[in-house]
């Protein structure tokens, strides 16, 4: 939302070749109610294409293919992390397909991850349409995130990592941190820092994700790492 109101404010339309299309809320309802599902329990993102029949899920987005997706060649969607995670600015989109990788490298976000396209997602149902959707996910839900990052890398592949038992975590690094294999990458201990479990990198990467929570149970994802496009070769 605040990402769309600030380019519309820097926006000229006389550079532009096209028609700008901005939809600042697509689910109002989440947003009043600060959670990404309607009130019919539906994820919105797993209804798409939709139907004009459907639940209100399935009909707001049947909707917006009809109204938005039907009348553009190109889209950006954008999400935050969730609730209680934080994701280091990245593009998320099927990188192997070359118009969709040239659209990426132009959005020129600090990370770029070759990514499947879910069931039921607005960027699977636009690809069948021919339509390269980018996910732009950043920061953290219900909050406004400042930070940006000039330096852009591309990631193949990517592992959380997982909490190994119950406990209090206490992070050892942040986002855009690039760690070595077998680096502690924090550790889990009791409420009084006793008993303490530490917890290392599985493989070497970046640091794109990380749980703001403290409070972790045993398998909670807690560091999410990104192999680098160099380390495949």
């Amino acid at each position: 939302m605040e990402i769309i109101r600030q380019v519309l404010k820097k926006i000229e339309p006389s550079q532009l070749s096209g028609t700008l299309i901005a939809v600042t809320i697509v689910n109002v309802f989440g947003l009043i109610q600060e959670s990404r599902y309607l009130p019919d329990r539906r994820d919105l993102n797993r209804c798409f294409p939709g139907s004009a029949n459907g639940s209100l899920a399935s009909r707001l987005a049947h909707l917006f293919m009809r109204e938005i997706v039907s009348r553009s060649t190109h889209g950006i969607d954008l999400h935050t992390g969730a609730i209680h995670r934080s994701n280091l600015p990245q593009i998320r989109a099927n990188l192997e397909n070359e118009q969709t990788y040239a659209v990426a490298q132009a959005f020129n976000a600090p990370v770029m991850i070759q990514s499947s396209t879910p069931d039921g997602s607005l960027r699977q149902a636009a690809s069948k349409k021919g339509i390269p959707v980018l996910l732009y996910e950043a920061g953290e839900a219900l909050r406004f995130d400042p930070k940006a990052i000039e330096v852009g890398v591309k990631i193949r592949k990517s592992q959380w990592v997982r909490a190994s038992r119950s406990g209090i975590f206490r992070r050892f690094v942040s986002l855009g941190e690039t760690v070595a294999k077998k680096q502690p990458l924090g550790m889990i201990g009791d409420a009084f820092g006793e008993k303490t479990t530490t917890i290392k990198a599985p493989i070497e990467g970046m640091v794109i994700g990380e749980t703001q929570n403290p409070l972790v149970n045993q398998g909670d994802g807690i560091i999410h790492l990104g192999i680098l496009d160099k380390q495949e070769s």
